[in-house]
């Protein structure tokens, strides 16, 4: 999917501290390898400046019968209809071979091999319709890999769940809600909540005008 990279490690030390320092230095965890991450331009949302927009609204409103809550990894409710939900998803969307369903069964469950320790919940009428494998921090949460049934759930069901996990976070009083690095022309869709950084390589900006000119 081509990401930009500027410089990769290997940690041990998954303390909320230096999670907070890494993420603050514009990495972000990948869904490789145990302790692994990569230094990009990251996304983020300082909650101090954030408030919801009309457009924000207009998202929770056209989703507002969807709940959300959060589980911990080891997912305990996991079933194997999830990695075919999550496969389906990234294959239809992004193509064949980008997110297996091996890899998404261990990101929750499997807490030896994930570096993830949360998971969005997402479900109407008691059936689960969408997850995000996500982790989270006493300062912060990364909104890291969402999906949803995309063959029973309304058109704004993707910017939905984002925009509840932001409203969720900032609720829980985090500092910074990560969406993620921008590297394509579709990450557009994620510049359009307020109190949106982004990291340049050494310090973090809110020019988007700026931003979009990197792609």
């Amino acid at each position: 999917m081509g990401y930009l990279k500027w410089d990769s490690k290997i940690v041990n030390d998954f303390s909320d501290k230096n999670i907070n320092s890494l993420y603050n230095d514009g990495y972000l965890f990948t869904r490789t390898i145990k302790g692994s991450l990569y230094q990009t331009i990251s996304l983020r949302i300082d909650l101090d400046q954030f408030e919801l927009s009309s457009e924000n609204r207009r998202i929770l409103k056209k989703t507002n019968n969807i709940q959300t809550q959060t589980r911990a990894i080891p997912y305990s409710g996991y079933h194997w209809s999830i990695h075919k939900m999550g496969k389906d998803f990234y294959t239809i969307k992004f193509g064949d071979k980008i997110f297996s369903a091996n890899k998404i069964k261990e990101l929750m469950t499997d807490k030896k091999n994930s570096n993830f320790n949360i998971v969005f919940v997402y479900s109407q009428d008691s059936e689960n319709k969408g997850y995000c494998i996500a982790i989270e921090t006493n300062e912060l949460i990364h909104y890291s890999y969402p999906f949803y049934n995309l063959k029973n759930t309304n058109k704004d069901m993707g910017m939905g769940m984002m925009t509840k996990a932001i409203v969720y976070t900032k609720e829980n009083n985090k500092k910074y809600i990560y969406l993620g690095s921008f590297s394509r022309p579709t990450d557009i869709y994620k510049l359009q909540f307020k109190g949106l950084e982004w990291f340049d390589g050494e310090k973090w900006k809110n020019d988007l005008e700026e931003l979009k000119n990197t792609l």
